[in-house]
């Protein structure tokens, strides 16, 4: 988890804590150096978050005093719905699609290269390098829209990627088995992009997508049958048991 992502998770721990009532509104939250050994972090981020939280409301931090907890807590504009790995990427792939093909028309030859190395860092064995450069991928292509909307729609879903724990689980159960076909997918993309092809962009994109929810699905129904073959095995060794006792 890169740096900026690790303030903002520990900032929705926070909000999720005082949510919870484990500070009320009013209340002084525990030292940096408490709360870092609370959440497992550095006190840098742990400041790095209340600043976050401070810029959305929810706390006041006060010079030489400490950080409260804001009395009226606003609705967070930031916070995550409780969306499946299904919905993220059904988004993911009306958004990017689209993003693709406009990116098409405007990315730069610098935004090409970046692209190009980035395909192969997906290549790498290593892989946080791999998933790193996964992602620099897409916001490099959402930057290249040059349609801020449409850039921060992109990263919000990033963010519900990595940030909603089912999500995320389910993508590393899916890509994880799959990092060839996933960077000949990307290459297909950039190909496109590098040709200035915007239907092709899109139909890549699209077909990128369309197979990550297919991956999703059969993981979905392998893991349905083991739970049922579970149960099934639990059943029988019941059974097998009573008519033992019988």
């Amino acid at each position: 988890m890169t740096g900026t992502r690790l303030y903002q998770s520990i900032a929705e721990q926070i909000a999720q804590l005082i949510d919870d009532g484990a500070f009320p509104p009013g209340t002084r939250l525990p030292g940096e150096r408490e709360m870092a050994e609370r959440l497992g972090v550095s006190r840098v981020t742990i400041r790095e978050a209340e600043i976050a939280l401070q810029a959305v409301g929810r706390l006041e931090i006060k010079t030489g005093s400490g950080v409260y907890v804001s009395e009226r807590q606003p609705e967070l504009m930031g916070a995550l719905p409780g969306a499946s790995a299904f919905e993220v990427t059904e988004a993911r792939l009306l958004i990017e699609s689209e993003a693709a093909a406009l990116a098409a028309h405007n990315i730069t030859e610098e935004g090409i290269e970046t692209l190009e190395k980035l395909v192969e860092d997906m290549r790498s064995s290593d892989e946080k390098i791999s998933n790193e450069a996964d992602e620099k991928f897409h916001l490099t292509i959402a930057k290249a829209s040059n349609n801020a909307a449409i850039l921060h729609t992109i990263q919000t879903l990033w963010r519900m990627r990595e940030d909603i724990p089912d999500v995320k689980a389910t993508y590393e159960s899916v890509c994880v088995h799959d990092a060839d076909t996933r960077t000949e997918e990307h290459r297909a993309v950039f190909d496109a992009l590098k040709n200035r092809d915007a239907v092709a962009a899109r139909a890549a994109m699209r077909e990128h997508f369309h197979r990550l929810l297919q991956a999703m699905l059969d993981a979905t129904e392998q893991q349905a049958l083991e739970e049922l073959r579970k149960r099934a095995s639990e059943s029988r060794e019941r059974f097998t048991t009573a008519q033992k006792i019988g």
